[in-house]
């Protein structure tokens, strides 16, 4: 007990700090999306904007490519990520430089990766005018949409490329520390590699793995810039349907966007729930909230 408390105590400062930012930052916004905004008149609790939002076509399909989105380039993440990290694992250990190179990417911005991808892949980016060089399109137009399309390809390829390397670097991190000598009993036992890696590697990477995931699921179920750059106007991820009502001249849009930030943070913490109780039945440990 004394030692949980020490704990807690040298945590006091850093949880008082968040709890005043995030904390009184979500009490406002709570109490501006029921009512309480004065600048555009409202001075008494009402849930009008809560029902506005759900009779909103253009949120829900907004809601529907956030969770796809973002579930998908979470998931291509996590297991690409694994799969870095168990290539990277023998030199990961005599080696410093697999860790130094994953960590180069999380350097730079989600901005200058979606202006970079832009430039590589876009119709009229480098890639496409190599390939009307060489022949292969009759012009760089005739090159395939990766953005701005319905289907949200250039976000999910630009989230993998840029979160693939922090989950691996976790993942990485794990494998360092459990070694090899649970692996290699199983070998003694006669467990096959898929064995070892199904019933000894897997649950014990899996914790700092679920982790790292749902840290990245939070993040891409919120994220703008990205989106804002490659996705298309409509239907447009949450975060930019936010931004663009919250901005608008119009103040009484602003409540309604505030409304939606606050149910984008619902829905975060009950996709994490939800996804820490159904990981597990793999990860063989009861997840925890607190």
């Amino acid at each position: 007990m004394p030692r949980v408390s020490g704990a807690v105590l040298s945590l006091l400062p850093v949880l008082l700090l968040l709890a005043i930012l995030f904390g009184g930052g979500m009490g406002i916004a709570i109490m501006q999306s029921v009512g309480y905004f004065p600048p555009a008149g409202e001075n008494s609790f009402t849930l009008a904007h809560y029902k506005e939002l759900i009779a909103d076509t253009e949120l829900r399909a907004s809601l529907v490519v956030t969770l796809l989105w973002a579930s998908l380039a979470s998931a291509l993440s996590m297991i690409l990520g694994l799969a870095l990290a168990l290539a990277l694992r023998r030199i990961a250990a005599t080696s410093r430089l697999p860790g130094l190179l994953l960590q180069a990417p999380l350097a730079i911005p989600h901005l200058a990766i979606a202006i970079l991808a832009l430039n590589f892949l876009g119709q009229s980016g480098l890639v496409s005018r190599i390939a009307y060089a060489a022949g292969l399109i009759s012009e760089p137009a005739a090159f395939p949409e990766f953005f701005h399309d319905s289907y949200g390809l250039g976000i999910v390829l630009t989230y993998t490329y840029k979160e693939t390397p922090f989950v691996a670097l976790v993942a990485l991190a794990m494998l360092r520390r459990i070694g090899n000598d649970y692996e290699s009993l199983a070998a003694t036992l006669g467990a096959s590699p898929w064995q070892r890696f199904r019933h000894v590697t897997l649950p014990l990477v899996a914790p700092p793995l679920v982790s790292a995931t749902l840290i990245v699921f939070a993040f891409l179920f919120g994220a703008f810039e990205v989106p804002f750059l490659l996705g298309r106007t409509y239907p447009a991820m949450l975060g930019v349907l936010a931004q663009r009502r919250f901005m608008s001249s119009n103040l009484m849009d602003r409540p309604e966007a505030i409304a939606t930030g606050v149910l984008m943070a619902l829905i975060a913490a009950t996709a994490v729930y939800l996804y820490l109780r159904l990981s597990s039945r793999f990860v063989g440990e009861r997840p925890t909230l607190f």
